[in-house]
């Protein structure tokens, strides 16, 4: 196999994103890049798909493959001609590189392409590219499969959360007393009534060795999954017994009440604790379930961030979500609701968990196919 050693400059030739505020964005299809990867829609690609971009400023040197047309924004620089390489390819190989420390210099960190250009990489001819991005590929699409399978699962439950829980045709309905408006056996009250609540804590950062443990600790940005197997930093029994942090039990359901996932929510798949920007909800009536708190919290998140509050940054608060009104189902049909999902949800996990293992595999062989050292 014959590898060539030359620039990125020879390798592709890149542009910088387009302007485009929110007030011009316009209701559409086409994914809007930015340098974090996908950040919304937009009505008008501006470039072609197979696409590649690299943050340019914020998540400088993060690369993103776009399979359809698409918009680059200007965060963001992109290729405009592939010289003949495979684009998949192209994204592997740039993924594996530092790009993040070209830093231009100026006073606001930013990617310049011609930093980029000048970069020395190793490359194979086309043919042999395409094998190795289909390889690795192969491990993505898993990974991608296993979030639409975990969104239809997702769906599926709303709806069923919706048909008996909303429009109030749950088994039997047909044969319950309506009573001021309520199945009989039902109980409207607000969320305080039915599930307790409480905030994480964060653990003081001048003892790094609070940091080294096995502990989930949740912060916002990781509430967007479903289920949290994983988590970014994990700390100590001694930083949870020093900080206001608590061990919630698994399957406990975690709200985020500020910042830029305000109303998010995720479950975690085992013991964990979180930071204070999380409400855990736990149940405290003996018809409660993480399964209903779930879709509960998900059916009305749009409506419960609507009562957010704060000049600086948006937030919800405990207070809020526990005088959030609710409709207790009964006994029966709660139980019935949780039987019939519990399968789903088990299965909705054990995607989830694959995931991590799909990603490890691939970074495993990601830079021997990168390097040679691994034919194909």
């Amino acid at each position: 196999m014959k590898w060539r050693s030359r620039t990125i400059g020879d390798l592709v030739a890149l542009q910088r994103g387009h302007d485009l505020t929110d007030a011009e964005r316009k209701e559409g299809t086409v994914p809007v890049i930015g340098s974090g990867g996908p950040n919304g829609f937009h009505e008008v690609a501006r470039a072609p798909g197979p696409g590649v971009t690299i943050g340019r400023s914020g998540s400088i040197g993060r690369v993103t493959f776009v399979e359809q047309d698409f918009c680059p924004h200007n965060t963001c620089i992109y290729v405009t001609d592939f010289k003949g390489n495979d684009p998949r390819f192209v994204a592997y190989l740039l993924s594996t590189l530092d790009l993040g420390q070209l830093n231009s210099g100026a006073a606001v960190p930013s990617l310049n392409r011609n930093f980029v250009y000048g970069v020395c990489v190793a490359y194979p001819d086309p043919p042999v590219q395409r094998r190795i991005a289909e390889t690795l590929a192969a491990y993505d699409d898993l990974v991608e499969n296993n979030r639409r399978r975990m969104a239809l699962l997702e769906e599926a439950a709303r709806l069923l959360y919706r048909e008996w829980f909303v429009r109030l045709r749950f088994p039997g309905h047909e044969h319950t007393r309506i009573v001021d408006g309520v199945p009989e056996g039902w109980e409207r009250g607000c969320v305080s009534d039915f599930y307790s609540t409480s905030a994480g804590g964060t653990p003081s950062r001048t003892n790094p060795d609070f940091f080294t443990g096995d502990i989930l600790w949740v912060k916002t940005q990781e509430l967007l999954n479903g289920f949290v197997t994983d988590t970014e930093e994990k700390i100590t029994e001694e930083a949870l017994n020093k900080s206001a942090a608590k061990l919630f039990p698994e399957r406990t359901v975690l709200v985020a009440m500020y910042g830029a996932t305000i109303g998010e929510l995720g479950i975690i798949a085992r013991p964990a604790a979180s930071n204070q920007a999380c409400c855990a909800i736990i149940p405290r009536d003996a018809r409660a379930s993480f399964i209903h708190a779930f879709l509960f919290f998900r059916e009305n998140k749009d409506k419960l961030v609507g009562l957010s509050m704060g000049a600086a940054q948006n937030n919800i608060n405990q207070q809020i979500i526990r005088s959030y009104p609710m409709l207790m189902p009964a006994q029966r049909p709660m139980e019935l609701f949780n039987e019939t999902l519990k399968p789903a949800f088990d299965q909705w996990l054990n995607l989830q968990l694959q995931i991590p293992k799909l990603r490890a595999a691939r970074d495993f062989l990601l830079p021997r196919l990168m390097s040679g050292e691994i034919a194909v």
